[in-house]
């Protein structure tokens, strides 16, 4: 073809490496709302410091020394563990940029300086499951207190019954539910979606709930508060900072509705094995347990089963097994 191997290398034009400023932008917009949401406030600090310069400047001694300084300057609350998290998070958000050019063909994978920086070991979590009169109190000061005990107890039973994750609670919607199986369709982190049985009591709550605070378009979110808006994550942290205030432990522990999540799980494995909790967890991968996961799954009817003995009700699924 005429051709030398010389040409071929001259029509070549190296592609310019963009900004943080630039690429980061785009990087948002290729991720989930609950991705962007997360790393957000590391790529703002990304931005202030290397907002200029390019991707492929920065060297993993850099990225290192950058999570270090997001470390040491981290919001100390009551359960901090010295801003561990706010390092790993600043590394694993400078990841989540590198890995989208390391795609793009910006940098090679061999170049990518952010996975060359080992991330924080990760501390066994504080959470654990409450006990029969810790979660007793707790339902029984948010179902009798505060501005809307209705929509409090409606959520501590959603979670208890579910073990759903606060992002889930938000995005059901009342064509999530299927009331003649009493099944509630779950979307969680992940973008996974399962169905999850619930007892007829639970499901007749969540019908009203719609009902009573102007259900309209069955695809818009079916937690509102009494004016009728859909509820936000500050709900969560006004009824947890509420029941601290009455209960000193839940306030010294630092207790969230993740230990809900805790309580519910427990008692599934503690009666009904790991394979069905980790079905009513919703979880998908193999984690800990290896090849053997594949082969013990638990199917709905038997989460259904579990539900029926956690809330003492008979469930449509249980009696068609």
């Amino acid at each position: 073809m005429g051709l030398s191997p010389q040409d071929l290398l001259s029509d070549a034009a190296p592609r310019t490496v963009p900004t943080f400023a630039e690429y980061i932008e785009r990087v948002g917009d290729a991720v989930s709302a609950g991705t962007r949401r997360a790393y957000d406030p590391y790529w703002r600090r990304v931005l202030a410091v290397w907002g200029e310069r390019q991707l492929d400047e920065p060297t993993a001694l850099e990225i290192k020394q950058l999570a270090e300084r997001t470390k040491s300057t981290a919001l100390v609350r009551g359960n901090s563990r010295g801003g561990r998290s706010a390092a790993e998070n600043m590394i694993t958000a400078l990841r989540c940029v590198y890995r989208h050019a390391v795609a793009d063909g910006l940098i090679a994978d061999a170049a990518n300086p952010a996975a060359r920086v080992m991330k924080p070991r990760r501390l066994a979590s504080t959470r654990r499951a409450l006990s029969d009169a810790q979660l007793g109190e707790v339902v029984a000061i948010a179902s009798t207190t505060g501005n809307d005990p209705a929509l409090d107890g409606l959520l501590l039973r959603l979670h208890t019954e579910t073990a759903c994750r606060r992002g889930g609670a938000l995005a059901l919607r009342p064509i999530d539910l299927d009331q003649q199986q009493c099944l509630i369709r779950l979307r969680e982190k992940g973008e996974t979606v399962r169905w999850q049985p619930v007892s007829p009591t639970l499901m007749r709550y969540l019908c009203e709930h719609a009902d009573e605070r102007g259900r309209t378009d069955p695809r818009e979110p079916l937690l509102r508060y009494g004016r009728g808006t859909p509820l936000t994550r500050r709900r969560y942290d006004y009824l947890w900072t509420r029941l601290g205030k009455h209960l000193p432990w839940v306030a010294t522990q630092q207790v969230s509705m993740h230990w809900i999540r805790h309580t519910t799980l427990t008692w599934v494995e503690r009666h009904f094995g790991y394979a069905v909790a980790k079905a009513f967890a919703g979880h998908t991968g193999r984690g800990d347990a290896g090849t053997t996961a594949t082969y013990v799954r638990a199917d709905l009817h038997e989460v259904a089963r579990a539900v029926a003995a956690l809330t003492s009700e008979p469930h449509p699924l249980v009696a068609t097994v």
